[in-house]
């Protein structure tokens, strides 16, 4: 617990800052509510937040699965094709180079305005990471360990997956590290373009509706939902990038 205090202290020093700017300036709760009306918002609203926040949950969860799936598989398709490294590459990169706002209506028109756009745009925004993140990790394998599967005539199969592999795992685990804060902005994104459920969606209508505490609410609850997710691959992948947990 004590590695997260420093984080606690930071927080709970904003959140005092924030109210003490709201009582000074006195400005109107449409303009910036307070922590503690927020609070009191959140407690009351609690089941409806819980409702879209379950939505977003399943979007980002499915979104990362399948992005890390997808990118682990083409970083080592990278990694062990030149051709692929030729063709494929250079679209990476420019994939990179679009806006994701830019995408996101035109996957909301293919795919509906249901789950899988937003897991769509999840799945977009962390592929790149992933795949750059691993596929960083195999082309950088420690020379010593390469000679010395020359040696004992190790075949090229054996040396990806008992030598470049493993030896890419922190890697993999810094792009899922990444991932998991990058994907609920995807998922988000899409609800803002075209849904009728999630806490994009929510933040929208609390927007509209110039419920502005609400909409405080809703991204605090995306901010609280991301460091969990966070937190929990930082754990899982531990062993991973060789840290003790």
């Amino acid at each position: 617990m004590t590695r997260y205090l420093p984080a606690l202290a930071a927080t709970i020093f904003a959140v005092a800052v924030w109210q003490v700017i709201v009582s000074l300036t006195d400005l109107p709760k449409f303009i910036l509510p307070g922590p503690l009306l927020v609070a009191e918002t959140w407690w009351k609203n609690r089941a409806i937040i819980a409702e879209h926040t379950l939505i977003t949950g399943i979007e980002v969860l499915i979104g990362l699965g399948l992005g890390a799936a997808l990118g682990v598989v083409t970083a080592i398709q990278l990694a062990t094709s030149r051709v692929a490294r030729v063709l494929v590459q250079p679209m990476l990169v420019f994939t990179q180079a679009l806006p994701v706002f830019a995408l996101a209506p035109i996957l909301t028109l293919w795919l509906g305005y249901g789950l899988w756009s937003k897991v769509a745009m999840a799945v977009l925004i962390i592929y790149f990471p992933v795949t750059a993140s691993f596929f960083d990790g195999l082309m950088r394998t420690p020379p010593g360990y390469l000679d010395l599967a020359r040696t004992m005539q190790a075949s090229p199969r054996a040396v990806l997956w008992y030598i470049r592999i493993p030896a890419a795992l922190p890697n993999l685990a810094s792009g899922l590290r990444l991932a998991a804060v990058y994907a609920p902005i995807g998922a988000v994104i899409g609800e803002w373009v075209g849904a009728s459920k999630g806490l994009g969606y929510l933040m929208l209508l609390a927007n509209g509706r110039a419920k502005t505490d609400l909409m405080f609410a809703a991204m605090l609850t995306l901010g609280v939902f991301s460091v969990l997710l966070h937190l929990a691959v930082r754990k899982a992948t531990a062993r991973m990038a060789g840290e003790g947990g």
